[in-house]
């Protein structure tokens, strides 16, 4: 799954506003995508709450109907090809510090 911080979001709008060289659409995603598993794991140690269990796809079919397979169960890999060759610094690069500075306290 493909994931982005505001702060970072932010600075790929900026970026693409003032770089006259990203003419055309750009991903705005972070560089590294990551599987809902890990994304769970992280999210759990990030709250300090156990992650034993994915949610199963029957259950998740039954909370969100349609929706499920299209946002939940399927998986896309988009990375930002053209802000990486451009030489964009994203801020946060890994799940786990972009989970721990977005829900710091």
């Amino acid at each position: 799954m493909s994931w982005i911080t505001l702060e970072d979001l932010v600075g790929v709008i900026r970026r693409a506003i003032e770089d006259e060289s990203l003419r055309g659409p750009v991903n705005a995603v972070a560089p590294r995508p990551v599987t809902n598993a890990e994304f769970t794991k992280a999210l759990g140690r990030v709250l300090g709450r156990p992650t034993i269990f994915a949610v199963p796809a029957f259950a998740a079919r039954l909370a969100f109907g349609e929706m499920a397979d299209a946002l939940l169960l399927a998986g896309s890999r988009v990375e930002p090809a053209r802000l990486n060759e451009a030489g964009h610094q994203f801020k946060h690069t890994e799940i786990e510090g972009a989970l721990r500075s977005v829900l710091k306290k």
